[in-house]
């Protein structure tokens, strides 16, 4: 010890280091300058009352990119006296996480160990913090983008508590951007025009750090960030959109409702938003395929193949010229009929089956008895029976509105048939 005290009299001093950026500069230190997370942090809720207790516990922060996860772990720590080790999960081994509990075992303090992106652990590391975690050796917070219910295992669930984050509003967003020129951290004599705020937080998505690193990089060729300054700091695009993550299949989800709902305008928004953000066309013209049958079925027949042809234009077009059937695929699959008779008769069957059981076919089916040959009878139509014994007369297929071509055929069958009245699935 009193040899590295003498070495460090030798030392040359350290020289500064280039200032940290304004995102980092502009981080709350206590839970008054947090903006946003009212669910959260509003006074009476419950995560504000543990902290204003100093009552620590494990927790998953779960939300977007710049909504204070990082910020956050870091006041409970100071808010709670703790001691804070702070890890990212992609350059985190075992090895690590042993090391962190090994000196929490040997303070005399709580120790918070905060775990950025904490869904990249895969199970055998999420194991080796158990144990810490349920004796309260280390107060475990991990934050990430992802849904923790489908990263995390259960074990580690069942002993945290998740809290989910949303994106900053706009407003709060504006307020962040406004107390960074208030308090000159991007020098004196800094002018920033209200429409500029206005601009830089919409565009921000929720995201702080977006919002304030294009306000620096606007602050160091402007002393007076007009409009068109900040559209300048905006220039090359603010697209966030992980296609790993949780975006890839909100922005799908969100695709696959405004089709169903028939608004090709939202469609192609949707559409768009996936192209520009690098996405698979393969995974899009995937859902294409599904929904045409899923949400248009018989309704329009052609929607099927209109989507199977963009998927075929897909693999022997590719980017970017595909992305004409794309979009031609997705203005037809948004205004075609719609009806779900298809899918849901399915499912009726496939839920008496597992209810049921699956019964045998009749003999005449199974080669094992005389077979009506329907091609033998006017009309191509024969009236034997066709179900499993017990089963005579149930239904399954209900044509929506939009199928009224098939529901008369249908309904002209069941006639030939001698089959009129209507039993329900497993009736």
């Amino acid at each position: 010890m009193i040899l590295k005290c003498v070495e460090r009299l030798f030392e040359e001093p350290r020289q500064p280091g280039p200032p940290a950026p304004l995102a980092v500069r502009m981080r709350p230190g206590t839970l008054a300058e947090v903006v946003g997370q009212p669910a959260l942090l509003a006074a009476g809720a419950p995560l504000r009352r543990a902290l204003e207790l100093g009552r620590l516990h494990s927790m998953i922060l779960h939300g977007p990119p710049g909504s204070g996860k990082t910020t956050l772990a870091r006041i409970i720590a100071s808010q709670t006296g703790a001691q804070f080790e702070e890890h990212s999960a992609v350059d985190t081994g075992r090895a690590e996480v042993r090391a962190v509990i090994e000196r929490a075992r040997h303070r005399g303090s709580a120790t918070v160990f905060f775990l950025d992106e904490i869904h990249r652990f895969n199970k055998a590391q999420q194991d080796a913090l158990l144990p810490a975690v349920e004796e309260g050796l280390v107060t475990l917070i991990g934050a990430t983008t992802e849904n923790p219910r489908f990263e995390v295992n259960s074990a580690l669930l069942s002993r945290v508590t998740v809290y989910e984050l949303e994106p900053l509003s706009t407003q709060d967003v504006a307020t962040l951007l406004r107390r960074a020129a208030d308090r000159g951290e991007l020098g004196a004599g800094l002018e920033l025009d209200a429409d500029a705020v206005e601009l830089l937080a919409a565009r921000s998505g929720g995201d702080a750090r977006i919002a304030l690193s294009a306000l620096e990089r606007a602050a160091a060729t402007n002393r007076r960030i007009d409009l068109a300054a900040a559209r300048d700091a905006l220039a090359g695009g603010l697209l966030r959109y992980d296609r790993a993550g949780d975006q890839h299949y909100d922005t799908i989800s969100a695709w696959i409702k405004a089709t169903r709902g028939s608004d090709p305008d939202a469609s192609l928004y949707y559409l768009a938003t996936m192209l520009e953000g690098g996405e698979d066309p393969r995974f899009i013209v995937r859902r294409m395929v599904i929904l045409a049958s899923e949400d248009i079925g018989n309704a329009d027949p052609q929607a099927l193949s209109v989507a199977v042809a963009a998927a075929a234009a897909v693999e022997h077009v590719g980017l970017p010229e595909c992305t004409y059937a794309l979009a031609q695929a997705a203005i037809y699959l948004s205004l075609a009929p719609k009806s779900n008779a298809a899918g849901s008769a399915l499912g009726a069957a496939r839920e008496l089956i597992r209810s049921d059981g699956a019964r045998r076919a009749p003999p005449a089916l199974r080669g094992a008895g005389d077979y009506d040959y329907p091609h033998s009878h006017p009309g191509h139509t024969s009236p034997q029976e066709l179900m499993p014994a017990g089963l005579e007369g149930t239904r399954f297929y209900d044509p929506g509105e939009a199928e009224e071509a098939l529901a008369g055929a249908l309904a002209r069958v069941r006639a030939a048939r001698g089959r009129g009245g209507e039993r329900g699935p497993g009736v």
